[in-house]
């Protein structure tokens, strides 16, 4: 008997040691695999860029540990590689040009779009040439691939092209049905986020403002389109209202909308004949992924750090399975824009911002680490899709801001919502309450009642000084005096181009815009960027620190698709800051 526990105990720590050391020799492997792909490349001579449109596209790529290992790439587009994967096809000689296959694509908003759109028009400054095909164009992808000297069709396919409309959704009634109601203080006319909650229909200052921008965007799309392909702005409103997205395909190449149709196979020889090589010769070509391995000899001189803030304004970071996207979250970033004021190697900072806001509280932590961080280095501001509420907020601090003509900012207004859950429980649920207090407002916040009218008038005070605290930060950095902001605030939502009217931004562009007035603030010479904050390694991804809320929330948004932020807003209601600086929560242009 004592022969077989010691033999099973033998067979227990082996078992231990096997696992343990097969456990290291994976890590190990893993880490050699990601290691040799990481390492700097070059590419062949003849080679073709391609630029697959198909996706989500966000700020910054998110790609995962799990995502290299499966070689899975949906989902996991990132602005930032996109962009700098063009750059480095316009300075590599071996790359001739870009084949751009358009896919279904989705970006948070026509800006990121107009960002890449332009970052091509400058590739084409190089003389290389960029050709596009599509079995299906969607109105974005066609916005971006209008550039390409050549634009092909499937002979089956099919552009969509209708034109812009905003549909705001509105859950008062829906809530209404469970007893719910929120209870609202805000400032701002036109501060409308809180309408999803609160009314049925659209107010008509907010069916004012985004009339004009859904109308100022469609406008750029139609100028810029008009520019590249030779049609008219007149024509191209005319086939959004016959809806040509059902017209026969030959019908495109009537109307100057593509250059041939052709099926996928005869790709190839239209790009040889570009290349001026036999119609079956093989092509080299370079994906996204390729693209990032190619050597940069761009890291000489000062450097200027590129920090990116997207996505909701948050006092904490939600973590697990069911997270929420990225969030711009109030404690790290002011850590992360405290490191930078004391980095020395650091001589200029640009904060890439693309949020519509959320917490007023975080938005006010970070105002303050911007203002320090100016005090030792200039702070230049590019704004992506959204710098609007808390995202104009943390911006306007700033020595400069950049914006794109499209780029939805300003939106200067607070607003407090409260939901009364009395309705559900004391009429649905039958629940009873009683009630001792000390002090006359000791209920306050009580679940038996809504708020009554002098707990409002509090919290009315409350949010109006919050909204005089936002006013005065943008008039202080933007050196305008209150009643100057207070014309274009009250919760006004601007496109880039008006807001630089108003003196709200200093210049229209795009992050390569920002970097140049950064160095130029900061007088460098010579420069590059660093991104910043650094990406989680490997080990912490596999340790389950970083990326798998990210991989779930992905995958929700591909399955989901125009549902997918509504399920995560109810999902997330009674996790958020009651008091909020930020755009509607679902813009929902479409």
């Amino acid at each position: 008997m004592k022969d077989f526990f010691k033999y099973m105990a033998a067979t227990v720590v082996g078992l231990i040691v096997f696992t343990l050391l097969t456990g290291v020799l994976g890590v190990m492997c893993i880490a050699g695999m990601i290691a040799s792909e990481s390492s700097a490349k070059d590419v062949s001579d003849n080679t073709v860029m391609v630029l697959n449109l198909s996706g989500v596209l966000n700020e910054r790529s998110e790609e995962s540990i799990m995502d290299q290992l499966s070689g899975s790439t949906v989902g996991n587009m990132g602005l930032d590689d996109i962009l700098d994967a063009i750059k480095k096809a316009k300075n590599n000689d071996k790359i001739k040009g870009i084949y751009i296959e358009a896919g279904m694509f989705g970006a948070d908003s026509y800006a990121s779009m107009q960002a890449i759109r332009n970052a091509l028009k400058d590739f084409k400054k190089s003389g290389k040439w960029i050709v596009a095909y599509g079995d299906v164009y969607t109105q974005g992808t066609y916005y971006i691939a209008s550039v390409a000297d050549k634009i092909f069709l499937n002979p089956s396919g099919q552009i969509d092209w209708h034109g812009l409309a905003s549909q705001p959704i509105f859950l008062k009634d829906m809530l209404a049905k469970f007893g719910v109601k929120m209870q609202l203080a805000k400032v701002g006319t036109y501060k409308s986020a809180p309408e999803m909650f609160t009314a049925d229909k659209m107010s008509d200052a907010n069916r004012e403002q985004v009339t004009a921008y859904i109308s100022g965007i469609w406008q750029t799309i139609c100028k810029d389109v008009s520019e590249s392909r030779k049609i008219s702005v007149d024509s191209l409103n005319a086939y959004a209202d016959r809806l040509i997205t059902f017209d026969d395909p030959k019908e495109f190449v009537k109307r100057k909308m593509v250059d041939k149709l052709i099926y996928t196979d005869g790709i190839k020889a239209e790009i040889n004949k570009l290349m001026k090589k036999d119609a079956d010769d093989n092509i080299n070509t370079a994906g996204l992924a390729e693209m990032k391995l190619l050597a940069d000899n761009s890291s000489k001189g000062d450097e200027i750090a590129v920090y990116y803030a997207y996505g909701n304004i948050v006092d904490s970071e939600e973590t697990g399975m069911m997270s929420q996207g990225h969030n711009i979250v109030g404690k790290k970033v002011c850590e992360d824009l405290q490191a930078l004021a004391d980095d020395d190697n650091v001589k200029a900072v640009v904060l890439r911002i693309n949020s519509g806001g959320g917490s007023a509280y975080a938005s006010e932590q970070i105002w303050h680490y911007v203002e320090m961080l100016k005090k030792k280095k200039p702070v230049v501001v590019s704004m992506g899709g959204m710098a609007a509420s808390g995202g104009y907020y943390i911006s306007s601090g700033a020595n400069w801001i950049v914006a794109e003509p499209t780029t939805l900012t300003g939106s200067i207004g607070i607003f407090g919502m409260f939901p009364d859950f009395s309705g559900l429980l004391t009429q649905k649920l039958g629940v009873k309450f009683d009630e001792v207090k000390t002090n006359k407002n000791s209920g306050l916040g009580t679940p038996a009642r809504p708020f009554n009218e002098e707990e409002m008038a509090y919290i009315e005070n409350y949010i109006d000084r919050g909204y005089k605290l936002f006013r005065s930060r943008v008039a202080e950095g933007r050196k305008l005096s209150i009643a100057q902001v207070e014309k274009v605030a009250q919760g006004h939502v601007w496109l880039g181009q008006d807001a630089y009217k108003h003196k709200l931004v200093d210049q229209l562009g795009g992050l390569n815009e920002a970097v140049a007035k950064a160095a130029s603030l900061a007088n460098l010479k010579e420069y590059h960027t660093a991104p910043y904050p650094g990406k989680s390694d490997w080990m912490e991804q596999l340790l389950n620190k970083a990326s798998q809320g990210s991989y779930i929330d992905n995958q929700l948004r591909l399955t989901l698709g125009e549902y997918y932020e509504p399920f995560m807003l109810i999902r997330s209601m009674n996790r958020q800051n009651a008091v909020q600086a930020r755009v509607p929560f679902i813009l929902n242009i479409r």
